[in-house]
């Protein structure tokens, strides 16, 4: 629709942390339904980036918006997946993924009627009284996505989300993950230092410079079809096209990262 705002948008942001200046003047924006990978070398402010969107930081300068809307505080629009479990320890693994729609005001019947579909939708049946410390690694990022996304919110931020898992697994969870999405059409924007699985995943990749004061150096289409099966995205024509193209920016920004780590 002509006039639609943008379902995310940074406009000349910049992020400081009193004389280290993270992130310098970046813009861009976020269609609706749209997953965006964000990659770079390490310490570039990716998640930095997800942390102005979720209202987590403010910026120092510019703005920040989802649907036309300054984000002031923390953004009720926003899930948030982390790279580390984010899992309450003394919750069953039903108990944690009904507290998002208790803490909406659902009821807690309700809460957990909700929560038990949404184990059976990420392969969890039978697992809703295990605590945390009774779950693999894969199960618990299976909890841990089922609690991003039974609230059905319209923004989804995941910093690293699979990055700790086994490649089997790793592979499972990132097609549950398109399936998931495609069902909600959620905007994603998805860190990652993987850029087969960023080509594999998104819509498009953007590419920051080696921080500190990151900037955005690419903005790639990603233009493979749809439906996309994880795996075999990676076997598709254009796949290393796009690949090459992404690489050979950022080669220079991670080599740059690490010039300066060794300094």
């Amino acid at each position: 629709m002509a006039g639609k705002a943008a379902a995310v948008a940074l406009e000349g942001v910049a992020l400081r942390y009193g004389p280290f200046t993270a992130i310098e003047f970046i813009s861009f924006d976020v269609p609706q339904g749209q997953f965006v990978a964000l990659v770079g070398p390490t310490g570039c402010g990716k998640s930095s980036v997800l942390n102005l969107v979720a209202g987590l930081v403010g910026p120092s300068e510019g703005e920040v918006t989802t649907a036309g809307r300054p984000v002031t505080t923390v953004n009720r629009e926003c899930a948030y997946m982390f790279q580390a479990d984010a899992l309450l320890p003394w919750k069953s693994a039903l108990d944690n993924v009904a507290l998002g729609p208790n803490l909406r005001g659902t009821s807690r019947p309700g809460a957990l009627r909700l929560a038990r579909e949404w184990l059976v939708r990420v392969g969890l049946r039978g697992f809703e009284d295990r605590y945390p410390h009774q779950l693999s690694g894969g199960q618990r990022k299976r909890v841990a996505m089922a609690q991003a996304l039974i609230n059905r919110l319209p923004i989804l931020l995941m910093d690293e989300p699979f990055s700790a898992l086994d490649a089997q697994t790793r592979a499972l969870m990132e097609q549950e993950l398109l399936t998931l999405w495609q069902e909600q059409e959620a905007t994603v924007l998805f860190v990652t230092h993987d850029l087969e699985e960023a080509i594999a995943l998104a819509d498009r990749v953007v590419l920051f410079t080696a921080g500190p004061k990151a900037a955005l150096k690419g903005d790639y289409a990603v233009e493979l079809p749809r439906p996309r099966n994880v795996v075999e995205a990676r076997f598709t024509p254009g796949f290393n096209d796009i690949y090459e193209q992404v690489w050979n920016d950022l080669r220079s920004e991670v080599i740059a990262s690490y010039e300066r780590q060794r300094a």
